[in-house]
């Protein structure tokens, strides 16, 4: 006897698809909330004079940043998705990202209008969540989502260089790193693992994607060997002792040039390093990492090479979502979100080891690449072409893991950060790679 399939049943599908909105809006506003309140904790104790003053001409005060957050989440969602007239539209052209140049975001509402204006537009958002279509809306929520984590890292470091203003003595270290003239190898080299040959699959086309992260492909790469951890304090110090920002011959044109220009000596984020050796080495650009890749007789990563070594499999043959797995991650694993809000030892976090071996691959320090920030083939922009596609000019390089700034929603091996190779402010080492096996 013959027998059909049932025939789908409306109602079902109509309660399975209310019920999935249903959790869907409470994950999500659970992690807006969470992630709001790390914000507050953040610019609490954020004086004045801190929340108007650049700390430096390339990054917008913190208080900006701030509004920021509040207008853009009002643009996308009470604009764009509830359909409400803009909110405070006396604030357009002082907190669009097109708006004012940097210089010109520093007259700024007090800290408490701020908050009023965080407050204001988070309670129209959650209003509207309560009944939005997030299953067709959900790249955005999971976008701005990490618009905010993104931000508040950049108002981290802001908070970092006014610290470091206040304690260091540029003249007194230059003296002493000047003075060391003798060229020398480190003596023992840094453990590196093997990344056998093959194809593996790179980038993330998940709704939490960035555009800069799709479409996902496969790439082959043949064998290298990668640091089993960031560079570190320690390792970074012998390059300073052979005088490593005193010869040309560790640098690349571009790299002299600029060493010269600006008289660097040494990382911007160095004064703790005699009490944090094996803390990685933090605050390099990328000039001074590769100088130093040079000097120990490696190179840099490629971007694909650091995402394989970071979430490819060799039992599977899979690529995972983190080094660890694919489980979100939790303080036992990584070094982010200000759970400890400084860098820790590189031999913490043994637990988060990627399936070739290495470690502190997320959390603690950005890490720099040898690649230049361009987008996949197939790319597509989203949600406008100003996020990713402005940067595809040559003239930025990828960094890949997160910080010990970094908020888990903005953690996971195939999301690419990129920054001009003289930028040194933002809280960043690098660890090496090599095509050849380091016992040759």
């Amino acid at each position: 006897m013959l027998t059909s399939n049932p025939s789908p049943n409306p109602c079902s599908e109509a309660q399975t698809s209310v019920h999935s909105n249903a959790l869907l809006r409470q994950t999500l506003r659970r992690a807006y909330e969470e992630c709001r309140q790390s914000t507050l904790d953040l610019v609490k104790h954020v004086n004045s004079d801190r929340l108007c003053r650049q700390a430096h001409p390339d990054f917008s005060p913190v208080g900006w940043h701030i509004g920021h957050i509040a207008y853009t989440e009002a643009q996308w969602i009470l604009e764009r998705f509830a359909g409400h007239p803009p909110s405070f539209p006396e604030y357009r052209r002082l907190f669009a990202a097109d708006g004012l140049p940097k210089a010109e975001r520093q007259h700024l509402p007090d800290i408490q209008t701020l908050y009023r204006y965080l407050d204001c537009v988070r309670q129209s958002v959650f209003d509207y969540l309560d009944t939005a279509p997030v299953d067709r809306q959900e790249r955005i929520w999971q976008f701005l989502l990490q618009h905010e984590s993104q931000h508040c890292e950049t108002m981290t470091l802001i908070l970092e260089l006014f610290r470091i203003a206040e304690i260091n003595n540029p003249q007194h270290d230059q003296q002493n790193v000047e003075s060391r003239q003798s060229i020398s190898v480190p003596s023992q080299a840094a453990p590196m693992c093997f990344v056998p040959a093959g194809n593996f699959q790179m980038g993330h086309n998940a709704n939490d994607a960035l555009d800069n992260e799709c479409p996902t492909h496969v790439i082959y790469l043949e064998d290298f060997w990668i640091d089993r951890h960031p560079v570190t304090c320690r390792e970074f110090q012998a390059f300073i002792d052979a005088g490593g920002y005193t010869h040309q011959q560790w640098w690349s044109a571009e790299g002299w040039a600029w060493r010269q220009t600006h008289r660097i000596s040494h990382p911007l984020y160095w004064r703790d390093r005699s009490s944090r050796p094996n803390h990685p080495v933090c605050g390099v650009s990328w000039y001074e990492a590769t100088a130093y890749a040079q000097f120990v007789g490696k190179r840099l990563p490629t971007e694909a090479e650091w995402e394989k070594a970071a979430r490819w499999n060799p039992t599977t043959k899979m690529s995972q979502l983190y080094p660890w797995g694919n489980t979100f991650p939790t303080k036992p694993l990584s070094n982010y979100g200000h759970h400890v809000a400084a860098t820790t030892d590189v031999k913490c976090y043994s637990n988060g080891a990627s399936p070739v071996g290495c470690v502190n691959l997320l959390g603690n320090v950005w890490e720099w690449t040898s690649s230049i920030f361009k987008g996949y083939e197939g790319f597509q922009a989203f949600p406008y072409v100003g996020y990713s596609q402005a940067y595809f000019d040559d003239q930025h390089y990828v960094l890949r893991g997160g910080s010990w700034a970094t908020r888990p929603w903005a953690l996971r091996p195939s999301l690419r950060n990129w920054y001009h190779p003289w930028t040194r402010q933002i809280i960043a080492g690098f660890r090496c790679a090599s095509s050849i096996s380091p016992s040759h």
